[in-house]
């Protein structure tokens, strides 16, 4: 399966391994799919400027904000969508920075075959336990990498139990110490990491999921046809089979379905 952002705190062990130097919130947003909100575009800002670049150096796919709000104020200025404000632009701020770090040229750094990808392909398969058995080209322009579902789970757990000071509990720890630059505003990301104790968690387009908690536990989901409303409730509810609870997963248990605005029925897990 394809990981879609899910894999981001992979890659940022990887770019951590390489030589990734970042603060606490840097390495938050290099984790993140963000909304676009003011404080995501400070600390992007904050971290390309740490190594003498600025947005004009990204290469990822130009976007508009998620945050409606944000989206809002960007329309009323008479501006289009740009790197900075597209949700993987934290991202490829980390991989350009790795680049500054390790020597190696920014120019093509997207590219699977450049020293950072190859870095960080190695990254995911040894956190991931699994071979990479595809690379394609992911919404963000950045190359993405296949692993197994269960991979996916395996290596959160790693993260999450990392012993003190290497690059997968920076990585946990920072996701866990800033939740609102992982998601942003209201997002089920933002809410699930800073209301259940422990525990980090990462989505990802098409229906991906993947969370990991102090104790080992790891529950990774993809809804096969990418259908993103059962995402929440299916993991919600998998979480629960495995004995983690929270008041959070009760408000997140279920998606409404509205007619003329209004609740008219509900999408919920049954297994």
């Amino acid at each position: 399966m394809l990981p879609r952002s899910s894999l981001k705190p992979l890659q940022a062990v990887g770019m951590l391994r390489a030589g990734l130097v970042a603060s606490e919130e840097q390495l938050a947003v290099v984790c993140a799919s963000h909304s676009g909100e003011p404080r995501h575009l400070e600390v992007v800002r904050g971290l390309l400027a740490s190594v003498g670049l600025d947005e004009s150096d990204l290469d990822n796919t130009p976007g508009m904000p998620l945050d409606a709000s944000a989206r809002r104020d960007r329309i009323r200025a008479g501006e289009g969508p740009a790197r900075i404000t597209q949700n993987c632009s934290g991202k490829h701020a980390g991989m350009l920075a790795t680049c500054v770090a390790a020597g190696w040229p920014t120019s093509g750094y997207r590219d699977p075959d450049h020293p950072l990808q190859i870095a960080l392909r190695a990254a995911i398969e040894e956190l991931a336990g699994d071979a990479v058995t595809a690379t394609v080209v992911d919404g963000c322009g950045a190359a993405l990498f296949a692993i197994t579902l269960t991979g996916l789970a395996r290596a959160f757990a790693r993260i999450a139990t990392a012993p003190e000071a290497t690059p997968e509990q920076r990585c946990f720890a920072a996701m866990r110490a800033h939740p609102e630059l992982v998601g942003g505003t209201g997002r089920d990301v933002s809410r699930l990491i800073a209301g259940v104790p422990g525990l980090f968690a990462k989505d990802g387009a098409e229906a991906v999921y993947a969370v990991g908690r102090s104790d080992g536990c790891a529950v990774a989901v993809k809804i096969d046809d990418g259908g993103e409303r059962a995402r929440v409730p299916v993991l919600v509810a998998a979480l629960r089979q495995v004995d983690v609870d929270a008041p959070v997963l009760a408000e997140l248990a279920t998606h409404p379905v509205l007619g003329h605005g209004q609740p008219v029925g509900e999408v919920r897990a049954t297994f």
